[in-house]
């Protein structure tokens, strides 16, 4: 079977059906990673960008057009 760390502690486990937890050892550690998702401790990468008057304009005229056709 393939060994993969568990992304919680780091410990060795068996990445096969049998571990209900995979990728995680435990239920435990599973449930660690779940809870820092939901407290957003991970996030994806974004970039916030500001829109100007004139990206609404664009999106308003967007909008019109789509409602024409």
């Amino acid at each position: 079977m393939a060994k993969v760390k568990c992304p919680t502690c780091g410990k060795e486990t068996e990445y096969s059906t049998e571990n209900e937890f995979r990728p995680f050892c435990s239920e435990r550690c599973k449930l660690l990673d779940f809870g820092a998702w939901t407290d957003e401790e991970f996030a994806l990468p974004t970039e916030e960008t500001d829109l100007s008057e004139e990206d609404f304009e664009k999106i308003e005229r967007a909008l019109k057009e789509k409602e024409n056709l």
